[in-house]
């Protein structure tokens, strides 16, 4: 993600730019961030993730929405989440701006690793509602979630080793297999 070279912006000037741009930009204290294309695999993961938890969420209060939808955080900052769940009710009657997820995911890749587990953390971080936060690396098949405790501590939970990435916050679990389907390319027919 990189800088747009542009006059410093306030958030209604940023909301009312960003719905008439073809490409997808971050919002934070005035600036704007363009978005980086993604990889195949970012998009099968983030397609895999959407479905299995779309289909576990059915029926209940919470839904799922992925990578073009904004999540305002405090008046200074708009991100797309890869994915997100939220369960509040202002959030489920918005067309635009959600502000309430109880879940973020983030799928890394080489270029966005180091802002997702740091810099976006700590702004999603910020959200009083998030209870819970899952970066999943398809290049190496790490899945590592953090978990809001009753006191406010974002507690490390690896599923890395495991069978299933499990999101506490919404009671769901996805099998690994499930989340990393179709990542390598099929083989080639002999």
């Amino acid at each position: 993600m990189s800088a747009v070279l542009e006059p410093r912006m306030t958030l209604a000037d940023y909301l009312a730019w960003e719905n008439e741009q073809p490409e997808r930009h971050e919002f934070h204290r005035g600036e704007i961030f363009a978005m980086v294309g993604a990889r195949r695999v970012h998009g099968r993961v983030v397609s895999n993730l959407s479905r299995a938890l779309g289909n576990l969420l059915q029926g209940s209060p919470c839904q799922v929405f992925t990578e073009s939808m904004k999540v305002q955080i405090a008046d200074d900052t708009v991100l797309y989440p890869d994915l997100f769940v939220t369960c509040d009710r202002a959030d489920l009657a918005t067309e635009m701006i959600f502000r309430a997820p109880t879940l973020v995911i983030e799928v890394l890749s080489p270029s966005t690793q180091a802002y997702n587990r740091s810099k976006k953390f700590a702004l999603y971080r910020r959200i009083e509602a998030l209870r819970e936060y899952i970066l999943v690396d398809p290049d190496t098949r790490r899945v590592e979630g953090f978990r809001r405790s009753e006191q406010g501590q974002w507690i490390l939970h690896d599923m890395s080793d495991g069978d299933v990435l499990e999101a506490a916050s919404i009671g769901a679990t996805v099998p690994l297999a499930q989340v990393f389907d179709g990542i390598d390319p099929p083989p080639d027919p002999a």
